[in-house]
């Protein structure tokens, strides 16, 4: 493959203080003035680039979504490179465990991993070829939204209403276990159970309660009894809250149900056998509430045929590109792929520590990615 991308000029210390500039600003999911930030940063550095913007207002709390175009709407079909601005780190941690440093080959920093790193990458493989003059294969489009780490409730549909428009999507979450991208992703469901029960005086009454905790163990133990690892399902009750005083019979208990799924067909299964929880004592009313909230992501015969026109590309860029099994962590890359649009997800920048206090970035991976990045948007007809 003759691959211009290959040889673009890019430059590690410009993009690494690319990254840093968006990494210091702080965009925890719920602050939504933090997130505008970030996207007003992402605005500045498309200036002087041949593209249009669409800054859509947010809604129901969150920050708005950015979507930036190549060039003014055609009947070609694009390349969609989708990534999310928000970060799961509370504000301070930049100023408090995770400060942005440079330690060897590791770059720390909130969100640095998960997914700044990987989304500044994109910006810079698609600047890098606008300065070389090359023209990408197909209409790009960049869409910055602000709500991944909650599942993604506000820009869902303007993610799908982009996917509907699009030939191919890249998805610019970190890459895994060494730099390996992702194909195929499991569903995910979120469910909300409640037990309620009778209350009564925990020594004076106590054969007149009905413990709604009680009743609660009895259905945590059916749920978490789901799992089953040869068929790919997990089920977690990840948490649970109940009872108003310990001399009290509780009244009510509440739990958070998370499931992952291979496929649509055992989702479909697995919420039903969720919806369809009872009570153990007849006394105590069961009743749980949910959905799939990110469809399974199967590795389909065309995204097969994508990850293979990725690897020629790394190829020519000089490494090899690996992608890994299907993995149990979500993205907006569930919503695309599930449309039938080929995706490859995990394309970010190479790394660990998602969402805890090492959370890090591979400088090594910098140059490498972001051409991979740009000879996608070079290649992909």
């Amino acid at each position: 493959m003759s691959l211009k991308a290959a040889t673009i000029p890019l430059h590690e210390d410009e993009v690494i203080e690319g990254i840093r500039r968006w990494v210091t600003i702080e965009s925890p999911t719920y602050d939504a003035s933090g997130v505008e930030a970030v996207l007003d940063e992402v605005e500045r550095d498309f200036e002087g680039l041949p593209v249009t913007f669409d800054r859509r207002p947010g809604v129901d709390g969150y920050a708005g979504i950015l979507k930036v175009s190549t060039e003014e709407p055609s009947n070609e079909k694009s390349i969609l490179v989708l990534t999310h601005m928000d970060t799961v780190h509370p504000k301070g941690t930049l100023t408090g465990r995770l400060p942005f440093r440079r330690d060897g080959d590791k770059l720390f920093g909130p969100g640095l991993y998960d997914m700044k790193g990987g989304a500044y990458l994109a910006v810079a493989g698609y600047r890098a070829l606008v300065r070389a003059g090359i023209a990408p294969a197909r209409p790009v489009t960049f869409l910055f939204t602000p709500d991944e780490e909650v599942g993604s409730p506000s820009s869902r549909a303007a993610i799908e209403e982009e996917a509907c428009k699009a030939a191919y999507v890249l998805v610019t979450e970190p890459a895994r276990d060494g730099g390996k991208i992702v194909t195929a992703r499991k569903g995910v469901g979120r469910f909300h159970l409640v037990t309620h029960g009778r209350p009564a005086h925990a020594g004076a009454r106590h054969q007149d309660g009905r413990s709604a905790i009680r009743e609660m163990a009895h259905q945590i133990l059916a749920v978490e009894g789901m799992t089953d690892y040869s068929r790919g399902i997990t089920t977690t009750v990840g948490l649970v809250k109940g009872g108003s005083a310990a001399n009290v019979t509780p009244e009510t208990c509440t739990a958070e149900i998370d499931l992952r799924v291979p496929d649509p067909i055992v989702g479909k299964e697995m919420v039903e056998r969720i919806l369809g929880l009872t009570a153990v004592d007849p006394d105590v009313a069961v009743r749980v509430e949910g959905e799939i909230n990110r469809p399974a992501y199967p590795k389909t015969a065309d995204i097969v045929s994508m990850l293979e026109r990725a690897q020629a590309v790394a190829r020519s860029i000089g490494f090899d590109l690996e992608d890994c099994p299907m993995t149990g962590g979500g993205s907006d890359g569930n919503f695309t792929a599930a449309l039938g649009v080929p995706t490859l997800d995990g394309l970010g920048i190479d790394g660990a520590g998602a969402h805890t206090l090492e959370e890090h970035g591979l400088v090594s991976s910098i140059l490498p990615r972001a051409r991979l990045l740009a000879g996608l948007m070079e290649t992909l007809r």
